[in-house]
């Protein structure tokens, strides 16, 4: 630098090498020098006046460069653009090879694309993630496109699912696919069977397929524990066309068989039981009776989220609308087509007046007066009770609450039936109380619980009948136990009473003449569902009477016999076609597993209270293969009697307005968890959407991958140039989406996040398709001028986007201290300060357990189950040595190894800036 001339003196000269970054202000070791004497400073100036004299200008080649290669450009199109952000969204999908290397297809099978493409995208989360979904919805060839993975995959494979689908005589079950499609090295076990399983040892196989995965929405239980153990250190695919319900753990319980919940592989989600739990919180305290539309709301925002931040790394699912307009012209050329499926048509039985006024007051009678006394003898004990005892207790009073309702709406037989073993049981049950005896089960509610799945009302009442395991002294329990006793067999006796003034059954007359004078149903196959085997049984010898030699009944007590009829004569694909039986009545236990495609029929003679139920019974007819053009349902409903259908209609919706609001808070249980407004149930049971399981406004990434491949196909000149883009690439363009706002996309190695801000608004954070959306142009959109305040606006994308993938360890790390896995944590901790007694080996195998227990790797019922066994330990006084013994006994070895994706690289790489878009208004 040189001063005035009236300064202290020339100049000074400053040399070093610091810079402004983080390098150049911190870790450089070298010093910064002020030199201060005349020749110092002469020689400086000399010397870079020498160097300047020899300097080479800057030759327009280089300016070129850098203005059209690099961020800098200024020419970059909106349409180049959104193309490039396509590309690099996509860029994993265009690496793929599109051709899958298929070992052996059946000869009748067709290569069909969308299948073909799932194979690959299943196979690339796989090995990435160590398990996926594969979670097409109902009847687009989940086992087939499984068959395929199979084949892709080395190692033996397992194979565990419900019995029906291992049976040899299903000719859509695994042992069956598996052999059409030649798949080697495989085992096939019901899910029943894992105590066998594991003691004949899991190390062989390589790869685990589960299918009907839903049905392991729970960890808290036994078979979880068995099944995690099996899957730890494998390859999981889990088969399930609904693997959320409602609530969002439904889907957290089953990434575990694959991930750990505190340390897991999935881009942006290291933690997912804190995600997972915060989502919970969002509906959990809500209360859906005055907030219904708020409750609903989150519970879409929840499901969306999950989609957006975890499943779209880890599930393949396509709607029949996706493949339609994405693979449609492959299906096409193979001349097949899906079925068109008709809007589910309601069947009224028309109530008289006297019939409705019973069925009215029966409904209010069993929701309003009934106690269910003797289902919950506990409440009325004068001793205390544990918080679970006394949640048991409520439950299994609100399931038999619901038995009832079930069976009243199934068939007036079904009802009569239930009523009558009520009133025994109870008179039963008062007579031991005044014989001074109160026999109690505390451990039947799971039971319970899953006779009530199987809509075994008979099982149920036995088993609390016989199950006495424990006798308690009548003056053990409060005088109110046996007042509400007999208010209770006082009601029944009612009902009993109102119930003999009915003399016919309108919903079987309704059902008859249907069957006769509908086109439909007279000139197909049908499939009748009911959960009733009582009402399914009495269909079958009604039925009979009218239609005689063409009714098959089956229930969950029918042999293989019976099934065999079942396959024969409803299953497209069976060896040995039958035309004997038109008419088929199936309980629940036909709903999945069984295709009986050779109807395109489906009567619900039950109201399925859980729409879900619906569209897997639908599923049965609903495959891609039919031959049929059309899929017919027809739902059955009470209603009163009138002379036009808007009042049928009206009626009927008031019933089940009726069912849903004297229920109230316990309506869930009746849904199975399903959040329905009394108003929306009839609604959605006569939606088509309902049936097919996907919503007609559902928007797809399907669409913009189609689009770049189509780019890269038929344009390569074009994908080349928007493939030489630059990171930092941007543009702006003039949109009424987001006006004056600016678009980033950013990447984190596996990562991919969108944020948009504006001059005056916040950044915040948005999904692809939105982005998607907003980013779409075409070749005529023009750019404009970037404003002077567009890097202002970037920087708020930038800092948000720091922020959301900045990972809060601290926070990651405070738990609440009541979980099990914490409590066994800190009681190894303690029982480590003293590691005298122990043996090298003997500390490894505890760090193991933390290890596991801080990363969420036991299953909940392991970690209970462990932290129950060391505290009764505990009692005894503190012995290390014993409290290692039961944590042996406790925790399988297996569930301490890696899961199969632990070893993939966890880091994420470094924080880039992809592109960004000003939007001008």
């Amino acid at each position: 630098m040189t001063f005035a001339e009236d300064d202290r003196d020339k100049g000074r000269v400053i040399t070093g090498s610091s810079n402004f970054t983080q390098s150049g202000l911190v870790d450089n070791l070298e010093f910064n020098v002020e030199l201060k004497t005349r020749s110092d400073y002469d020689f400086a100036q000399n010397k870079f006046n020498e160097l300047w004299q020899n300097a080479v200008d800057v030759s327009e080649k280089y300016v070129e460069t850098i203005q059209t290669k690099t961020w800098l450009s200024n020419d970059v199109t909106p349409y180049e653009l959104y193309l490039k952000f396509l590309y690099e969204y996509f860029k994993d999908e265009l690496s793929q090879n599109d051709e899958v290397f298929i070992k052996y297809l059946p000869p009748e099978f067709k290569r069909l694309e969308y299948q073909e493409q799932a194979v690959l995208n299943a196979k690339k989360i796989l090995e990435e993630y160590g398990g996926v979904f594969i979670s097409d919805v109902v009847g687009l060839g989940k086992t087939y496109i499984s068959a395929m993975l199979a084949n892709q995959l080395e190692g033996r494979t397992l194979v565990l699912a419900p019995p029906v689908l291992l049976e040899k005589n299903n000719p859509g079950s695994w042992p069956n696919v598996f052999e059409d499609f030649q798949v080697r090295q495989t085992h096939f076990e019901s899910i029943g069977k894992l105590d066998s399983l594991i003691e004949s040892g899991t190390d062989k196989y390589t790869n685990i397929i589960i299918d009907e995965a839903h049905r392991f929405r729970t960890e808290n239980n036994v078979t979880y524990e068995k099944l995690a153990e099996v899957c730890r250190g494998k390859r999981v695919i889990l088969v399930t066309a609904t693997p959320y319900n409602n609530s969002p753990k439904d889907i957290l319980s089953q990434i575990k068989l694959f991930q750990k919940t505190r340390k897991s592989t999935i881009p942006g989600m290291p933690d997912l039981e804190r995600f997972f739990n915060s989502l919970d919180k969002k509906i959990k305290d809500m209360d859906r009776q005055k907030d219904f539309e708020k409750y609903i709301q989150n519970v879409k925002d929840n499901a969306q989220e999950i989609r957006e931040k975890v499943l779209k790394h880890l599930m393949v699912r396509r709607t029949r609308a996706e493949i339609m307009a994405f693979f449609g012209e492959d299906l096409k050329k193979q001349n097949l087509k899906f079925p068109e499926v008709e809007k589910p048509e309601p069947c009224f039985y028309e109530l008289n007046d006297l019939e409705d006024k019973i069925f009215s007051q029966t409904i209010e009678l069993i929701t309003k007066h009934f106690k269910y006394a003797r289902y919950t003898p506990m409440l009325y004990y004068k001793g205390e009770l544990s918080q679970p005892e006394l949640l048991a207790q409520k439950n299994m009073g609100k399931f038999m609450k619901i038995l009832m309702i079930k069976r009243l709406e199934s068939s007036f037989f079904a009802f009569r039936q239930t009523l009558g073993r009520f009133a025994h049981s109870y008179e039963q049950f008062i007579g031991e109380l005044d014989a001074g005896n109160v026999y109690v089960s505390k451990k039947y509610t799971n039971k319970v619980f899953e006779f009530l799945e199987n809509d075994d009302d008979v099982a149920i009442q036995r088993l609390i009948d016989e199950d006495k395991a424990q006798k308690y002294e009548s003056k053990d329990f409060k005088v109110e136990f046996k007042q509400d006793l007999q208010s209770d067999l006082d009601t029944l006796k009612q009902i009993q009473d109102l119930w003999q003034e009915i003399k016919r059954d309108p919903k079987l007359e309704s059902l008859v003449e249907n069957i006769s004078t509908e086109p439909v149903l007279k000139e197909n196959k049908i499939i009748i569902f009911t959960e009733s085997k009582e009402t399914a049984y009495y269909l079958e010898k009604n039925l009979s009477q009218k239609f005689p030699d063409e009714v098959l009944c089956y229930t969950g007590e029918s042999s293989a016999a019976v099934k065999d009829k079942v396959i024969e004569n409803f299953d497209a694909k069976a060896r040995n076609k039958s035309d004997q039986f038109k008419i088929l009545i199936a309980t629940e236990v036909l709903a999945e597993g069984v295709n009986l495609h050779r109807s395109n029929v489906v009567i619900n003679y039950d109201i399925p209270w859980n729409p879900t139920r619906m569209m897997q019974r639908v599923g049965r007819v609903n495959r891609i293969d039919t031959k049929f053009e059309k899929i017919h349902t027809f739902n059955f409903f009470p209603t009163k009697q009138a002379n036009d259908q808007i009042k049928l209609k009206e009626a009927a919706e008031a019933k089940i307005n009726a069912f849903i609001t004297l229920l109230g808070a316990d309506a869930q249980l009746l849904t199975e968890g399903e959040p329905i407004e009394q108003h929306e149930l009839f609604n959605k049971l006569t939606s088509k959407s309902t049936l097919t399981g996907e919503d007609g406004l559902e928007k797809s990434e399907l669409k913009y991958l189609r689009l770049i491949k189509d780019i890269r196909d038929k344009e390569p000149g074009t994908f080349e140039k928007i493939k030489r883009l630059p990171k930092k690439a941007r543009t702006a363009k003039q949109s009424d989406k987001m006006p004056e706002s600016v678009i980033t996309y950013f990447r984190r190695g596996k990562l991919q996040k969108f944020y948009t801000a504006g001059a005056e608004r916040d950044s915040e954070e948005i999904d692809f398709i939105s982005a998607a959306e907003i980013l779409e142009s075409d070749k005529e959109e023009k750019r404009v001028q970037l404003p002077e305040h567009f890097f202002e606006v970037l920087d708020k994308n930038k800092q948000a986007f720091i922020f959301s993938t900045t990972e809060d360890i601290e926070e990651a790390n405070l738990r609440g201290g009541r979980d099990s896995a914490t409590q066994v944590l800190r009681i190894i901790k303690a029982t480590l300060r003293d590691r005298r007694q122990f043996t090298e080996e003997q500390e490894l195998y505890l760090k193991k357990i933390m290890v596991q227990l801080e990363e969420g790797g036991l299953p909940k019922q392991t970690s209970k189950e462990a932290l129950k066994a060391v505290q009764d330990e505990i009692q005894q006084g503190i012995n290390p040595l014993r409290i290692l013994a039961v944590l042996q006994t406790k925790i399988p070895e297996k569930l301490l190894e890696k899961h199969y994706a632990e070893d993939q690289s966890l880091t994420f790489g470094k924080r880039e800036v992809i592109l960004s878009e000003y939007l001008a208004k």
